[in-house]
């Protein structure tokens, strides 16, 4: 059989190790951008507050609150988004070292079909981060009954997916130019100097490059993701409306700075340089078991 479905699988199974390395490592700050967005005003001074405040209160495990659903989901959200790139590198250009725009259009292509399954799963994640410990708090399987039963699949599970549509647009737009490209940038001057196999902190400064490129790219329309996701009901107008109401909203409570919350917890260092490198190194470890499958 050809490389390529060899290849195809040794890419799924990296993306795997990524995402469960994304979630593992990134969840506690994650928990603190979520909070910090979704919180009502003046219910927390500034993003060192959440976290004092949340271990303090609910324990240091509250950190991980929410991380069943991107655990399941978010392996396969990132398997199919770097095969999706892998593939699209392969289709664009038979040589192995694309160009810096080609790249760009690579990542563009492996970003379309992202928020179909990225909008239940960080649905359901950002509605048990929005849970402060009191007695009354669900379990996930709780929400996504509740979820199902009170509002279905398109307005209960798949609730915020024209908006996390709208934040990947710029998102994947600047994912390419911005996320693939600042990644491959910084590995590519590392290789100059260290060849082609790079250090493992070298893997993590070029990952944690691209995931801060990524937020910059699409921060504000993440703020309005998470607090539509978490509304007691679904928004009824078409999907542009309710964006635009939410983000005057945001405003008009809290000025420009208000689309901003969390922002500095977001640009997830670890969080993004584990992703890139487990991905990195876990492609190397699994390509001579893919070659002996096929």
């Amino acid at each position: 059989m050809s490389q390529q479905p060899a290849s195809t699988v040794n890419e799924l199974i990296a993306g795997s190790a990524g995402g469960a390395a994304q979630v593992l490592v990134g969840q506690p700050l994650d928990t603190v951008k979520t909070r910090a967005q979704i919180a009502p005003k003046g219910m927390f001074k500034g993003p060192m507050d959440i976290l004092v405040r949340t271990i303090r209160t609910e324990g240091f495990f509250a950190l991980y609150k929410g991380m069943a659903s991107p655990l399941i989901g978010i392996a396969g959200v990132n398997s199919l988004l770097f095969a999706s790139y892998a593939t699209s590198k392969r289709i664009i250009s038979p040589f192995p070292q694309l160009t810096l725009p080609q790249i760009g259009m690579a990542g563009a292509m492996a970003g379309a079909a992202n928020a179909v399954l990225a909008s239940p799963v960080e649905m359901f994640k950002v509605r048990m981060q929005g849970q402060y410990g009191a007695a009354t708090d669900k379990r996930l399987r709780d929400v996504a009954r509740e979820m199902w039963k009170d509002w279905g699949f398109k307005r209960g599970i798949m609730r915020g997916y024209w908006v996390t549509v709208a934040r990947e647009i710029p998102a994947y737009a600047g994912y390419p130019v911005f996320t693939v490209t600042a990644f491959e940038f910084s590995k590519r001057q590392f290789q100059t100097r260290y060849g082609e196999h790079v250090p493992v902190w070298a893997l993590l400064t070029s990952g944690a490059t691209g995931g801060i490129a990524y937020w910059l790219c699409c921060y504000p329309l993440d703020v309005v993701k998470s607090r539509i996701q978490l509304r007691p009901t679904p928004p009824m107008s078409r999907p542009w409306t309710y964006i635009n109401l939410e983000l005057r909203s945001i405003v008009a409570d809290s000025g420009v700075s208000g689309l901003f919350r969390g922002l500095s917890p977001s640009c997830n260092i670890p969080a993004a340089a584990s992703t890139f490198a487990a991905f990195e190194l876990t492609r190397g470890k699994w390509e001579p078991l893919s070659h002996f499958l096929y």
